[in-house]
């Protein structure tokens, strides 16, 4: 049959590819439920819980003293939306659709568009559930006061970055030792729960209990998060540049890895999964 022959120039190209990710993105995020408005709920319900269970656990262990000066809410805020953030980052990335996927056979897509649209989706869920919870306690708690709002939105994208880094890598293994990957990924979520430094600030540990934290990205990203959030307190023990750097590391070795694993792929891999 007859066809018409269409150049595809730098620009369409682009374009195309960009359509591709918001459509693949959209599908990403509507896959957990049919109604985005209600899976948007369940994600800010699980915020709200998580920011309950600490405030509540706080006040009874009598902690709230050690905390930074000043608002104890948004302090729970800025290590609980980072924490979240992160972890989900993380499960999107894994749980992407691989090069077996049944998805792949339609083209033009690829296994970087799938990894694309569950990285984006997890920030787009993310980012609005921070919106709805801030605004909610700024209108119907107390007024929200952030010293620096870019530092912290930066802080925030970088552990978004880095969950996409660690996701990458996970995600690169699971074909090959998928039991290991899914036990791997399970304790760096449980232990994201103590070593993220959420419930405490790098300032306020002992020397000898610095080394215990500071290989974890997600705990410099909090630490600076809160230097930038609050007036009073400047982060001596923690840098933004070491998770920027170990992420881009990550990101470089997962996808070479995911590009090896693509090249070798099978359906057989997906069987009984």
């Amino acid at each position: 049959m007859f066809r018409v022959e269409r150049r595809q120039t730098a620009l369409t190209s682009a374009f195309t590819l960009v359509e591709l990710i918001f459509h693949a993105t959209v599908r990403q995020s509507r896959k957990g439920h049919g109604n985005a408005l209600l899976a948007l709920g369940i994600n800010v319900l699980q915020t709200v819980i998580f920011l309950a269970a600490f405030f509540i656990l706080f006040s009874l262990l009598g902690m709230r003293g050690s905390a930074i000066r000043g608002d104890f809410l948004l302090y729970l805020m800025s290590g609980i939306f980072l924490f979240l953030t992160h972890i989900k980052t993380i499960g999107a990335v894994f749980g992407a659709e691989g090069p077996a996927s049944p998805m792949m056979k339609h083209a033009p897509m690829n296994t970087a568009v799938a990894i694309a649209a569950a990285a984006l989706s997890a920030l787009y869920l993310q980012t609005l559930s921070l919106a709805v919870v801030l605004f909610a306690v700024h209108v119907a708690w107390h007024p929200v006061y952030i010293s620096d709002p870019t530092g912290s939105a930066m802080m925030f994208m970088l552990a978004w970055f880095s969950g996409i880094g660690i996701g990458l890598i996970l995600l690169a293994i699971k074909p090959w030792f998928p039991n290991f990957a899914q036990i791997a990924n399970t304790i760096y979520s449980r232990a994201n729960m103590v070593f993220s430094g959420k419930m405490f600030v790098a300032n306020s540990l002992p020397g000898a209990w610095l080394s215990y934290f500071s290989w974890n990205p997600l705990f410099h990203t909090i630490d600076q998060s809160r230097g930038f959030t609050f007036v009073n307190y400047n982060p001596h023990y923690t840098s933004w540049t070491y998770p920027l750097i170990l992420s881009l590391i990550l990101i470089l070795i997962g996808l070479m890895a995911e590009f090896y694993t693509k090249r070798h792929a099978s359906l057989s891999w997906n069987a009984g999964r």
